[in-house]
């Protein structure tokens, strides 16, 4: 009878301890991946042979500010933002600015793009975005659109549309002059969307 009575109280003790712990405390939440394209993602991975034939790789632009440009030759506003982007190129490429255009070939160009390109006095790698470059940058919605990554690597501005060149270079100048890692937190970065998408 004693045994049975310490096999209880042993029992009781046992089931009571279970029920006195409890979680640490709430639950954590997983960290969810930003999407490609989205404020806060990552330049992504990619190689190209520019228009000329020389490759150009995402690997070159590690530590540079860097605007990647999706554009066409029968993109009005692309016509208008793409000698802006230039300049912004001669004033800063010495700072660690880089710029890459990526030309979308859905329709057909209006204009060979190296002529077009000599035309508007552009410089900087341009390339043709593949099916493949448009994916790793998060499908493309719109012409042009304008994608600027820090020194990290960090999308923190995405303009889908026309944008002036001198709003561009207020936020390239506050990226080129940041010298540590700058934390992400949610959506704080610019994203515009602009109705002039021709």
């Amino acid at each position: 009878m004693l045994r049975q009575c310490v096999f209880y109280m042993f029992l009781a003790a046992s089931g009571l301890a279970g029920f006195e712990q409890a979680p640490a405390g709430p639950a954590q939440p997983k960290p969810t991946a930003i999407a490609a394209g989205e404020i806060g993602s990552h330049l992504p991975d990619f190689s190209a042979r520019d228009l000329r034939g020389r490759r150009i790789s995402s690997s070159d632009l590690r530590g540079k500010v860097v605007l990647i440009d999706f554009w066409a030759t029968w993109c009005g506003p692309c016509k208008k933002e793409m000698p802006g982007y230039q300049k912004l190129l001669n004033r800063y490429g010495a700072r660690g600015f880089a710029v890459i255009g990526l030309k979308l070939d859905i329709m057909a160009d209006t204009e060979e793009p190296r002529a077009f390109a000599r035309r508007l006095g552009i410089h900087y790698p341009l390339a043709v975005a593949t099916d493949e470059i448009k994916d790793k940058f998060g499908g493309i919605e719109g012409l042009p659109t304008t994608l600027i990554y820090d020194r990290w690597g960090i999308l923190r501005q995405k303009i889908i549309g026309f944008e002036y060149t001198d709003l561009v270079e207020k936020d390239l100048k506050a990226l080129l002059g940041r010298s540590g890692q700058p934390a992400i937190k949610g959506r704080s970065a610019k994203q515009k969307l602009t109705t002039d998408q021709h």
